[in-house]
């Protein structure tokens, strides 16, 4: 009788897979044991393992350059990471590795730009795509820029009044963007995105504002959609909207040349995930193309704003299970050794899912558990109820602890969750490492970048 955890995942999905495999009954994540990692710095904790992110962006390059190539696509393609998706010195410089772009939300982010600029990770001709609503000091930062020097920083316009501020601030002639507000889909509770401008009044904003101006130069469309890039007919709408309009500004404006399709594409969160990349960007460039010829236009440069997808899958978190607690005849309660809604605070806000997998006893007979967190909130816990699945981990056994770990966590968990603040209940912030190769004999290696918040820290911020 196939009883044991490994038969379960491997009667229900493909698996060993790219980044999980199972040697001696423990998980290996990208050929990393867990359990060595786990011996040796302990649960809680949160891992990054910096390879994945270069290989999500050269995939990405890939797939859209040779989607560009299939059509004989004229325009340039130019990878943006997202710097809210997770703001660390270590994702920025693994992903600057590979002659990237970057995208900022608000003021604090230039201070980024400008440190990574001091240390030799960008140059002055990086395009820094400046999203977001145009504050004071946000303002003031990207005139910094580009009055410093940073030629390729695009302010893109959110709303119709950031066109006075940016003009009082820069002094130099600067490319700008204009965002649209797109529509939603039908299942939020507005029709139309608060960012951005309206469809119908993107042309006359350009021919009364920008076109007259000798300092702006209009250069990008921005195109965003919450959902991401997706195979739905609500995306292919939206995205032949935004090339309607795109065609019809580029006629009164040559010097517009690139469109921005923001909202980037899916992460895998199910060893069940299917999602062709190729057969989107092969779809999106294709489209792009068809309606500039149409329309009689070059193609314009694509831009995409990759966040998740850039450090996302890097990410894991790991706990022990402390406890199991019978509370009635059918729900059985792990225990971790931490909080849901401080390490992982998308799981109970948005009911996120990620991966869950256990790292031990793949070996052993499986029940099915819900899984709670340390804090006395009804909302820390991850079961079947929020998540759609069931959960399925090995039974436990006295004197075994079992480990189990969230995978692709990397993307927003420690910026939402309040990363080096207040957590729920205290709940301390777990130690986090960084796992990387060594570029001789490829043999991975592992460094601290944060030890588990102290209470010390807590009491300091707490005012004590």
């Amino acid at each position: 009788m196939k009883n044991k955890y490994i038969d379960l995942i491997e009667q229900t999905f493909e698996f060993p897979q790219d980044e999980f495999s199972v040697v001696d009954s423990s998980l290996q994540f990208h050929d990393v044991p867990l359990m060595d990692i786990i011996k040796q710095y302990g649960t809680p904790l949160k891992i990054t393992y910096l390879p994945k992110i270069s290989s999500q962006i050269q995939r990405a390059k890939k797939i859209f350059n040779v989607a560009m190539a299939k059509v004989d696509y004229r325009g340039s393609y130019n990878y943006c990471y997202c710097t809210k998706s997770s703001h660390f010195s270590f994702v920025l410089e693994e992903a600057l590795k590979n002659k990237i772009n970057l995208e900022t939300s608000s003021a604090y982010d230039i201070h980024i730009i400008n440190a990574l600029y001091d240390g030799g990770m960008l140059d002055k001709d990086t395009f820094i795509v400046c999203n977001g609503y145009k504050r004071p000091q946000y303002v003031e930062n990207i005139a910094g820029l580009i009055n410093n020097g940073f030629i390729n920083t695009i302010p893109v316009i959110d709303n119709k009044e950031e066109h006075e501020l940016l003009d009082a601030a820069i002094e130099k002639p600067c490319f700008v963007g204009i965002r649209i507000a797109s529509e939603e889909e039908p299942k939020f509770d507005f029709y139309t995105s608060r960012l951005g401008i309206r469809y119908r009044e993107i042309k006359n904003y350009y021919l009364e504002k920008i076109k007259p101006s000798k300092k702006f130069r209009l250069k990008m469309l921005h195109f965003f959609i919450n959902t991401g890039i997706r195979d739905t007919a609500y995306y292919w709408n939206e995205l032949s909207k935004c090339l309607a309009v795109y065609c019809e500004l580029k006629k009164v404006c040559p010097e517009l040349d690139s469109l921005n399709i923001g909202g980037g594409f899916p992460i895998k969160n199910s060893l069940a995930f299917d999602y062709d990349y190729e057969y989107m960007a092969e779809e999106i460039v294709a489209q792009i193309k068809n309606y500039c010829n149409v329309n009689g236009i070059e193609e314009p440069n694509i831009f995409t704003e990759f966040g998740s997808f850039t450090v996302g899958e890097s990410g894991a978190t790991l706990y022990s299970i402390i406890n199991q607690k019978q509370q009635n005849d059918r729900e059985l309660w792990y225990m971790i050794d931490s909080s849901f809604m401080t390490t992982l605070p998308d799981t109970w806000g948005i009911n996120q899912r990620f991966m869950m997998l256990p790292i031990n006893n793949w070996d052993k007979e499986y029940q099915r558990v819900f899984l709670g967190g340390l804090t006395c909130d009804s909302e820390d816990y991850y079961n079947a109820e929020a998540h759609q699945n069931a959960i399925f981990l090995p039974k436990l056994c006295p004197g075994d602890t079992q480990y189990i770990g969230f995978f692709h966590t990397g993307a927003y968990q420690e910026s939402l969750g309040g990363y080096g603040g207040i957590q729920h209940c205290l709940i301390p912030a777990p130690k986090h490492i960084i796992i990387d190769r060594d570029k001789d004999d490829n043999e991975y290696y592992t460094r601290l970048f944060a030890k588990e918040q102290s209470y010390r820290a807590m009491m300091r911020i707490l005012g004590y």
